[in-house]
């Protein structure tokens, strides 16, 4: 894949607690540089990175809920709410883990179709943070996210036990078909993890190491 094309599939990521204002203001002028689709951040940073990337191709995604999921729906409702008001582009979404594991599904399809319709025409990435769900599991989230009106399902946050594989990438995009999106992200450091996930039928990619594994990327 050439390097421009893969650019465009690349939500370059910067959700580390310790992230400064003069690390986002760098981040946001390498995304700009290398033409990312998206910059992902955490919800303290969409006004700032908006206010950067106007005028620009790359878009703001924004973590909601963030990384554990265990908030309560109303917060990740006024989360999404107050992101969408300052700026955010995309909205990228933790489920209630320990909702699902205790068999509460209903609890957590209510829970998405809530962030769904609060974001409106936001486009909305459901994070099933792989590493601790089963096969079924999967695919039951993967299904509710579907019907629920999601752009997206997502595999991690890059905080769980382990990061995307090309295994959970085939398994969402064969549950989803090609109606929604699929985003790989966790753990993608290389330009081959990168190929292997998206030729597994990932269409957006996250990850924090963007700059390098476009430098690894033919021209």
């Amino acid at each position: 894949m050439k390097r421009d094309e893969l650019a465009r599939l690349i939500d370059f990521t910067l959700v580390r607690p310790n992230a400064t204002e003069t690390d986002i203001r760098n981040f946001c002028k390498e995304a700009v540089e290398n033409n990312f689709y998206a910059v992902t951040v955490n919800p303290t940073w969409v006004k700032l990175s908006s206010q950067l990337l106007k005028n620009t191709n790359t878009k703001v995604d924004v973590c909601i809920g963030f990384p554990l999921g265990a908030t309560t729906p109303q917060t990740k409702i006024t989360e999404t709410a107050e992101a969408i008001n300052n700026g955010a582009d995309e909205i990228d979404f933790v489920i209630n883990i320990g909702a699902l594991k205790s068999g509460y599904t209903a609890f957590v399809e209510r829970e998405i179709i809530a962030i769904v319709k609060t974001a409106g025409n936001i486009p909305v990435k459901v994070i099933l943070e792989t590493s601790y769900l089963s096969d079924e599991e999967k695919i039951l989230v993967c299904k509710m996210s579907l019907n629920a009106g999601a752009s997206f399902v997502k595999t991690c946050t890059g905080f769980g036990l382990t990061g995307a594989t090309p295994e959970d990438v085939k398994l969402m995009r064969k549950t989803v078909g090609n109606l929604i999106g699929v985003k790989a992200a966790g753990g993608i450091r290389t330009y081959a993890e990168t190929v292997s996930l998206i030729h597994a039928g990932a269409n957006r990619i996250g990850t924090s190491t963007g700059v390098d594994i476009l430098k690894e990327a033919p021209i």
